[in-house]
Formats: structure tokens, sequence, C-alpha cells
């Protein structure tokens, strides 16, 4: 038997192409749609409502598909308000059957009759509950943090997300917000992201740059060095490649056995990544190199200098890896998010598979830029769930070199 519900979007749903999204999961699934109310809005900065009424094949295919559209901002439209459901967990790293799997929007959980915001929205985590009376609150808590005994939110009843970016907490340019393309004009999107990097230094809020090592291949590391040195990057995430190219060609002169200067291969270039990483090994770690003097230039050499924390987290194909590198993977995502606090900027610099791991654990409300030469690249992050990434189609040494001329 066919099974209907009311659901509600709101915020930037059309100039986000949010609201066509949607409406297309709708079909894609085999369900289908009436759209009973829709409100534009008038000026860039008003927002949209949309009331849809959905009507799936059965109540478990509606079920499925509803909590599918709360990913992107929609709620099930509800006449009478109920508090959530919690469950503890039964042990360690488990969460209990039925668990609301989490975005990363504004979250909003219902406990003892108020609308309770959830302090750190981030995506495919779980609700966890901590505390009672007046010093109650809610939380995300990923998988294998989860403690037995946590109460922790099962289903979907009682929990409302939103698109709408709070006051304060980003604000995206309408020359940005929209699909990625590579015809746009990229000496205006560079201005325009410095002005967004200046505006969030302004108040208080950190920049973090996820880089890959095509920053060192195209030559743009002494720029990102730069902009490291000056004090415009607060966080620095990356893997063993980029940490290891960068001081390749700041001990060796190459990168990847390339000559940074000349362009061309060096003899025997193909080992000078491995020598550099054994004698980073000698030393004991990236810092220790830097204080001995056999590092003394480049972008981790300014982490090193400026006190700039950087998680370097591995993968199966590392070389080495650096001392440095976090082997372990959860260990290396916990690691990461210690240093999310009070990001205000997230700059992802040819990065595929670190950009969309860090995407992962920013709340919507961070300004994420993701520039890359390959433009299916850029949009592999919004596909994946980080709805606020801004794809930028370019060069990336073009790109750090031109933000680091605006902003140095």
């Amino acid at each position: 038997m066919a099974a209907t519900a009311l659901v509600e979007l709101e915020g930037h749903i059309v100039d986000s192409l949010m609201l066509a999204k949607v409406l297309d999961i709708i079909l894609d699934v085999g369900a289908d749609y009436v759209v009973e109310e829709f409100r534009l809005g008038k000026t860039q900065q008003d927002m949209s409502f949309v009331r849809v009424q959905v009507t799936a094949k059965n109540d478990h295919a509606l079920d499925a598909l509803l909590e599918e559209l709360q990913v992107h901002g929609v709620n099930p439209l509800v006449l009478v308000e109920t508090d959530a459901v919690t469950l503890p967990a039964s042990q360690d790293g488990v969460f209990p059957s039925g668990f609301c799997v989490t975005t990363n929007l504004v979250t909003e959980v219902r406990l003892g009759g108020v609308w309770r915001s959830v302090s750190n929205p981030e995506m495919d985590c779980g609700l966890r509950v901590v505390g009672e009376g007046e010093g109650l609150r809610v939380d995300t808590v990923p998988m294998h943090r989860v403690m037995k005994g946590e109460q922790i939110v099962v289903g979907n009843t009682g929990v409302r997300v939103s698109s709408v970016i709070l006051p304060g907490r980003g604000g995206h340019f309408a020359f940005m917000n929209s699909e990625v393309s590579p015809e746009k004009p990229k000496g205006l999107l560079v201005r325009r992201v410095a002005e967004r990097i200046r505006f969030a230094r302004e108040n208080g809020q950190k920049i973090l740059v996820v880089a890959g090592p095509s920053v060192v291949h195209t030559g743009a590391a002494p720029e990102l060095a730069r902009l490291v040195g000056e004090g415009w990057v607060d966080v620095l995430f990356a893997g063993n490649g980029f940490a290891t190219h960068d001081m390749e060609a700041n001990v060796m002169g190459t990168s990847l056995g390339v000559s940074v200067m000349q362009g061309t291969p060096i003899e025997g270039g193909h080992s000078n990544h491995l020598r550099v990483i054994n004698e980073i090994r000698r030393c004991g770690s990236i810092m220790a190199a830097v204080e001995d003097g056999y590092v003394n230039g480049g972008v981790m050499y300014e982490c090193v200098q400026k006190a700039v924390p950087f998680v370097l987290a591995g993968s199966i194909r590392d070389d080495g890896p650096l001392p440095d590198v976090v082997t372990d993977m959860p260990e290396a995502v916990d690691r990461m998010r210690g240093h999310l606090e009070g990001v205000g900027v997230a700059l992802m610099l040819a990065s595929t598979l670190h950009a969309i791991a860090t995407g992962n654990l920013l709340p919507v409300w961070v300004e994420t830029y993701c520039v890359d030469i390959n433009q299916s690249v850029v949009t592999k992050l919004s596909d994946r769930g980080s709805h606020q990434a801004l794809g930028i189609v370019t060069d990336v040494g073009l790109f750090v070199r031109e933000l680091a001329a605006c902003l140095c």
C-alpha cells in the first residue's frame, strides 16, 4: 500500500540547486511528489521555502526515502512534536540498532520538550546525549568513539536539520555559490577567496589548508610556505606525499625527481624522495630535521618555525613513511577533528582523498573551496555530502601564487 508524508525544505534552495536535487532523489527511487506550497525568496539574502507531499510504494520505502532526504535538509512535517528516542550503547564502538545517522547540516534534537542544537555537526556519526537537567547537551560522536552505556539517539523522531547558514557562520557570496565551471574568471575568484580569508581572520576564525603533492609539483610550494610564514594558514592537513616532496624540493631541488627550477628529470632523481624520507627518519621527526638544519625552507619548515599544527594522514601506498605520518586511520581522523574548532575557511588544494576526508568532518558553515585542474575532482566533495564546497577549476600552482600575491 502506498505511503505518503509531507516534508519541508527552507534556505537558499533555488540558487544552490538543492531543490532540484531533492526532487530528483524522490523520482530516482521510484517515488512521486506534489508541491503543495512554494515561497521564493525575492533577494539573494531571502530564504525560499517549499512544502512537498511525497508518495512511496510502502511504509518501508517511504522511511528510507525520508532518511535520505534529511541529509539534504528536508524535514517531515510533524503535527505533534515529540521528543527524540535514545538507547544506551551496549558495548564500546557499537551504536544501538537504528541509530540516527548525522549530516554536517545545522541539527537540533528535541529533549524534554526543548529543541537543543547539536554542538559539532559532522556527517556519518551518531547523536550522543550527555548530562541532565540544565546541563543536558547533544553532540556528534563517531562510531569508534562511542562508549558502552552512552545514550544515543535512535530513529529520526525529534531530530530536525536545516540547510540555513546561521548568522556569523559563513555566508557565501552569490558569485561563488553556483555550479562548478572552468569558464569563470579565475582572477576574480582568487580575489574573492582572499577577501573571505581576510574576513575570517578579522573575525577570529582559523584558516585550514588541505594540500596535495601537486602543490609542490606545480612549483607553488614556496608561495604556500610564504602564506604560512606570514600567518595566513593556521592548520595544515596533508599526506606523506606532500610533506615528502615539499622537503625534497628544499633539500634536493627536485619534486619526484624533476627539477623544480628546470622542469626536467634529474639523473637518479627518482630516488631523491626516498633519500629525504630516510634522513628525516634518521633525525626522528620533521621538527628535529628543521632544528638540525637538514630542512631549512619550504612549507613544513615554516609550519615548524611558526608553530602551525599539521596532521599527516597516511595511506597504504606511502613510501617510508615519514615519522610524523599517522598510519592508524581512526587516530589520524581524531587528530584532524582536534584542530577543527574555530575554522572559518578551508582551502582544498589539489587533494582528492584528503579533501573528501576533511570535508566529511566539517560543519556546513565552514566556507570550503576546492581547487583542482580536474573538474571531476572538485565536484566529488559536494557529491559526498559537503554541500558547502565550492569548486574552482584551475591550475593549483597559478591559484596559490595569485592568492599569495593578494594576501602577502
